[in-house]
């Protein structure tokens, strides 16, 4: 089973989002920078018999600011941005300087995978996760013996 945990999902009413947009219209920071109202990354899940396929679009991350943490029996992805900008004149005094912050977070309920065997690789903002499946055993047929055949007896 594989499922996403939601996390902070519920529903309102049409009236509660009605108000509550237009609180967000009347107290928002006209010069804030615009701000996802989500903290997280779009994936993608394939699944086969052998393993799970998870693409999470990363744009602008390195591999050192995203940790990947197995911790049965959640997968976590997350990713920290750390940004600073600042310009300054021809005097060396600070025209602007702006400073961002942003944790983003996808939590994954996963069982009965073989945790060791995972890979993850980071190319072109797209971050490819392969979560092998636990073989399950086949089974094993065992034989019954004839009592008087063997000549031991379990005490």
């Amino acid at each position: 089973m594989f499922d996403l945990v939601p996390f902070g999902k519920r529903r309102d009413d049409a009236f509660g989002v009605l108000a509550k947009s237009l609180n967000e219209v009347f107290n928002d920071d006209f010069f804030a920078p615009i701000k996802s109202s989500t903290m997280s990354f779009r994936t993608d899940i394939r699944e086969s018999e052998q393993a799970y396929l998870i693409e999470a679009e990363m744009p602008g991350f390195k591999k050192e600011e995203i940790d990947i943490d197995y911790a049965s029996p959640y997968l976590t992805i997350k990713a920290v941005r750390k940004e600073e900008n600042s310009e300054e004149n021809k005097d060396h005094q600070v025209v602007r300087r702006e400073r961002r912050y942003g944790e983003y977070v996808r939590r994954f309920y996963v069982q009965d995978i073989a945790d060791d065997e995972i890979r993850a690789s980071l190319k072109d903002g797209l971050l490819t996760l392969s979560v092998p499946k636990r073989q399950k055993s086949q089974g094993k047929r065992i034989e019954i013996q004839d009592s008087g055949s063997s000549g031991e007896q379990l005490q």
